[in-house]
């Protein structure tokens, strides 16, 4: 049997993996990561695409940012449009100089594992996490299995940064924790095409015809998405009707879609899930094993970015001050922070995805909401400042 030791044992190499794993290195906190997947497989995953402001300044101290820096594209403010009218809400002159930087989160992993391995971390690919036992004491030990072997991490804490079908959530006590869920009517269609963007920032919709989202991924990669019902198929969509769809739905006066290759499609449930306890005995979770958001605002990366920014400050005070109370408090702090992040989330998507009838009660509501940002500067700068993210100092 393959027998590992180290003082934090992190499962999955996703970005909350490796994030906490060299925040850790930067406190001389010695950590390993055993990871399910392939390295090939996660560092390929297309995923979110959207780092806040909080992200960027934890990767720059970090000393991961430099090709992030070079080739992320830095927003300054994201278009609404609403039956065809088009408005900007400008991030930095409402936060302060605080905005968003489009970078992919493939991106991201790749510059975290290339960075974690050259400092000499430890990291297992295609080790998936079999148990995880004695975590209710000062010695808890993940099992896995590595090229056909058993094996057992002996750690100080288990941080589960393993996703929502990991064994992190699988083994924290059921009846420590309650679950908060909302499957929403619609889905996302997808696609990743060979064109450059249309637009300089992105571009969320409303059209009687449903929700539609322009985004990016760099100069010649456009990311783009409209609403469909749950139980529609890739199949249902040839790439002109995806193409023509987007074109009716984000049409405004003197703007005109560029189309190209698609050359990937996807369909994406959504939902929002989280669980109003992250912890018990050594056991922490973090990211999307304790919480996901629907797509709409791009939370999803951001919160598990500060989940273990959290959970790093908690061990650091371990170590370094043998108090763990900052640990106590890890789901507390997070949850903070959660909880603001799913509302906004719920806020984007109530907006802009079309809910009901068009001339229904539902959408004049939404068409209020809409004609006020229009016209309040205070609504206008509530959602500028929850777009790129509340400092940490807001929810301490």
């Amino acid at each position: 049997m393959r027998k590992l030791k180290t003082k934090v044992g992190i499962i999955g190499a996703g970005p909350a993996g490796l994030t906490l794993a060299l925040l850790l290195r930067k406190q001389g906190i010695e950590s390993i990561i055993i990871e399910h997947r392939s390295r090939e497989y996660v560092q390929a995953r297309v995923r979110a695409g959207l780092l806040e402001q909080n992200t960027v300044d934890i990767y720059k101290n970090l000393d991961v940012a430099d090709r992030l820096l070079r080739e992320g594209q830095e927003h300054h403010g994201v278009y609404l449009s609403f039956d065809g009218q088009r408005i900007r809400i400008p991030f930095g002159e409402l936060t302060g100089g605080r905005n968003i930087t489009i970078y992919g989160q493939q991106e991201v992993v790749k510059d975290l594992t290339d960075a974690w391995i050259a400092g000499g971390g430890q990291i297992y690919f295609e080790a998936p996490a079999t148990k995880l036992e004695d975590f209710d004491t000062d010695n808890p030990k993940i099992h896995f299995e590595y090229n056909d072997e058993a094996g057992v991490l002996d750690c100080d804490f288990v941080a589960a940064c393993d996703g929502y079908h990991g064994i992190g959530r699988k083994t924290l006590p059921s009846d420590t924790y309650k679950e908060y869920s909302i499957t929403y009517p619609f889905s996302w269609l997808g696609i990743l095409a060979h064109v450059a963007p249309s637009t300089d920032e992105l571009i969320y919709a409303y059209h009687e015809r449903g929700f539609a989202l322009h985004s990016l991924r760099s100069d010649k990669i456009s990311r783009l998405y409209i609403q469909v019902d749950n139980d529609d198929s890739i199949e249902n969509w040839t790439d002109e009707q995806i193409w023509e769809e987007l074109a009716i739905r984000l049409a405004t006066e003197g703007w005109t879609l560029k189309t190209g290759p698609i050359f990937e499609k996807s369909i994406t449930p959504m939902r929002s899930f989280f669980m109003d306890n992250m912890q018990s005995g050594r056991l922490f979770l973090a990211g999307d094993a304790a919480h996901i958001v629907p797509p709409t605002g791009g939370k999803g990366l951001n919160l598990a970015v500060a989940d273990v920014k959290h959970l790093a400050d908690g061990f650091a005070e371990y170590y370094q001050q043998n108090s763990i109370k900052a640990l106590d408090n890890y789901s507390s702090i997070a949850l903070k922070r959660i909880w603001r992040a799913q509302d906004f989330s719920n806020f984007m998507t109530t907006l802009f995805h079309k809910q009901d009838e068009h001339g229904s009660f539902t959408y004049q509501l939404q068409k209020a909401k809409f004609d006020y940002i229009k016209v309040s500067k205070a609504y206008a700068t509530n959602i500028a400042e929850n777009y790129v993210g509340l400092p940490f100092e807001a929810f301490e």
